[in-house]
């Protein structure tokens, strides 16, 4: 491999990584279409859907393992709400990432394309006053998060996502989680989710494997920094971020599948 491109690879997974810490995201809706578009852009490289999407599984196990470490203390992290969604997400990813092998590229692409515009929206959905409800009084309908979670687990398994792009905002605009909890928790849900992920891509032979070793190398370091700094940002500010980076995304893969 070519080092700018193993330079560039790193970039992007150092990147997508502070970020992941940061919003409590996988990172995968960054680094998916980073890893697709800007290798070529810049004449250093070309990975398919298929080696992209299994790219972005490693690199979300490790990313969100960072993040879980560094959110472990303060309150954040709901054990029952990590649970119920956490064992429903795993088994919809692992269906979603062993049946992506029969899928084409475009296919890949499209079912992206349609998670990150339904992230969007709801991103955009008005949340009121759910950073007031005290950590320890937090409810949540448990079967509703079961299936919710499940259904995302699909297609997020489809893509070498861990879903927390789309946990995210239904976990603060369906059940009402607060800011903090919900990038906590969604961290931890999204390392149990990618775990299938991960399965599913390893076992249909969809992972390149240096590619991977060096973003896993760049999650390490960048995810804990991205965690902390997320701590001490306005929750606003954060929403606003997450915001316009999945509009941002979905827009560029909605005009190269159009």
């Amino acid at each position: 491999m070519d080092i700018s491109l193993m330079i560039t690879i790193f970039l992007m997974g150092f990147v997508g990584s502070f970020i992941s810490g940061l919003l409590g995201i996988g990172g995968a809706i960054i680094n998916y279409p980073m890893l697709l578009y800007i290798p070529v852009m810049l004449g250093v490289g070309h990975f398919t859907a298929h080696e992209v999407s299994g790219i972005t599984a490693i690199q979300v196990f490790f990313a969100t393992i960072g993040g879980v470490l560094a959110y472990r203390k303060g309150g954040y992290l709901n054990k029952s709400l990590i649970a119920y969604m956490g064992i429903s997400i795993l088994i919809g990813s692992f269906i979603g990432g062993f049946g992506s092998t029969h899928m084409p590229e475009s296919g890949i692409n499209i079912v992206y394309g349609i998670l990150a515009l339904i992230a969007v929206i709801m991103m955009f959905v008005r949340k009121r006053g759910i950073d007031n409800i005290p950590l320890e009084q937090v409810k949540f309908n448990k079967w509703l998060a079961a299936l919710i979670s499940f259904i995302v687990g699909i297609g997020a398994g489809i893509v070498g996502a861990g879903g927390a792009f789309l946990l995210v905002p239904i976990m603060l605009v369906v059940l009402k989680i607060p800011t903090r909890m919900t990038i906590a928790s969604s961290l931890a849900i999204t390392l149990i989710s990618s775990i299938g992920a991960v399965t599913g891509k390893i076992a249909t032979e969809q992972v390149p494997i240096l590619p991977s070793l060096i973003m896993v190398v760049a999650s390490l370091i960048a995810s804990p920094i991205g965690a902390n700094a997320g701590k001490r940002v306005n929750t606003k500010v954060l929403q606003i971020i997450m915001g316009i980076l999945i509009l941002s995304t979905a827009v560029k893969t909605w005009i190269t599948i159009l």
